[in-house]
């Protein structure tokens, strides 16, 4: 397949206006890593972002960076972290997940794919934090949306439509974030020995407390073996920030919000860090084998139930849960639908949805990996398209 490298953003917008022209289908990618989300791509090339990266402008004393969408994640955690800071949502290194290397993702596939990690309940999700936008649509044209730009497009909250459209709406060439300062401390304490019933009830106590956690999980036990965590137990996980003194009184508060229910471990430095890079990453807790990777966004409190009953329904499933419920993660064989029809009926019930995040080709062939909409919202979407893309060159088929 022909490959375009386009260097600036003069020749990437005549390229995409000649696509447009032809009818062209062009696969957007910046490193790649992200290509295994939604479905396969239909078209006649590619077109290689990877010249749009590096930070144009970086402003510690305001919280916002202005850079290119093919700057690698890596890169831009080591720069903000030198400052102090960092990026609120954090989001996950999928490429493991994929076959691909760790530490290669961009931030334009993470905020493309609006891809947030386990602080998202407070921090809010990619979308959230991304100010502005400069992008070229599908008929080549350059425009500019959101904060910091000259010439602002109305009727439309750009940034937070690209956010999450998988890059068939608009060709990201530039975007504005808000950042966020490091916590002088973190630590994690561990409630051991719980049932997943047990863990549901105690996450959504402790949710609604005034603990202020910045994020709660809950690994069954078989999940924390699996990832040698150092407890190597089920565990409700809860996440604390903040200077070292306040947390002393956060861990201290937390035992006597939960009584005699659970023993308590503190998890500190290293490995805090690495228990919930673990569970933002997920490559390393669930495991793979050609295996479907379900992610379902349902309500906390219904969460760990909805798990087991899956547990009950399906052969050979691993789970584990993530925003206090509201999260889940399931790993099961590939094989037939790969539980799709128990799984979304199940989800529907209590008012959730299922993406199939990684499964094999042949399933999503079979298997629509995001929840088909309503009629209403889905006519919606054509016309946000057609709008944007009207001959639909731009990654088509990436959302089925």
């Amino acid at each position: 397949m022909e490959r375009l490298a386009p260097r600036t953003l003069t020749d990437l917008a005549g390229l995409v206006a000649d696509a447009h022209e032809r009818a062209r289908p062009l696969h957007v990618v910046g490193a790649g890593t992200r290509a295994g989300l939604g479905h396969a791509v239909a078209a006649d090339a590619v077109l290689d972002l990877s010249a749009f990266a590096g930070i144009e402008t970086y402003e510690p004393t305001e919280q916002v960076i202005t850079l290119g969408p093919a700057t690698p994640l890596a890169l831009l955690a080591e720069v903000l972290a030198d400052a102090g800071q960092r990026l609120a949502f954090d989001p996950p290194d999928t490429g493991p997940l994929f076959g691909e290397a760790a530490g290669a993702g961009t931030i334009g596939g993470a905020v493309a794919a609006n891809l947030s990690g386990p602080g998202r309940p407070r921090a809010g999700a990619a979308r959230d934090h991304l100010l502005g936008v400069e992008a070229v649509s599908g008929r080549g044209e350059i425009f500019k949306a959101g904060g910091r730009v000259v010439k602002n497009v109305t009727g439309y909250d750009l940034p937070k439509l690209m956010a999450g459209s998988f890059g068939t709406l608009a060709v990201m060439t530039r975007m504005t974030l808000r950042l966020a300062g490091r916590p002088p401390a973190t630590v994690t304490a561990a409630l051991l020995d719980l049932d997943a019933d047990e863990a549901g009830r105690l996450m959504q106590r402790i949710a609604g407390s005034a603990l202020e956690p910045v994020a709660i999980a809950y690994l069954p036990a078989e999940i924390a073996v699996r990832a040698r965590h150092p407890l190597s137990a089920a565990a409700v996980l809860v996440r604390f920030e903040g200077p070292e003194t306040a947390l002393a009184e956060r861990l201290a508060d937390l035992q006597r919000l939960i009584g005699g229910t659970a023993p308590v471990e503190a998890i500190e430095g290293p490995d805090s860090d690495e228990t919930w890079a673990m569970i933002r990453d997920i490559a390393g807790l669930l495991p793979d084998g050609g295996r479907a990777l379900w992610r379902l966004s349902v309500p906390p409190a219904a969460g760990c139930a909805l798990a087991r009953r899956l547990g009950r329904e399906l052969p050979g499933v691993h789970w584990l849960a993530d925003w206090a419920g509201g999260r889940l993660w399931l790993s099961l064989p590939g094989d037939a639908d790969g539980g799709a029809a128990v799984i979304r009926a199940a989800t529907k019930t209590v008012g959730g949805h299922a993406v199939l995040f990684r499964g094999p080709l042949a399933l999503k062939v079979l298997v629509p990996v995001f929840e088909p909409g309503e009629a209403g919202l889905a006519l919606l979407e054509q016309r946000l398209r057609a709008a944007f893309d009207p001959a639909g060159i731009l990654n088509p088929g990436k959302l089925g």
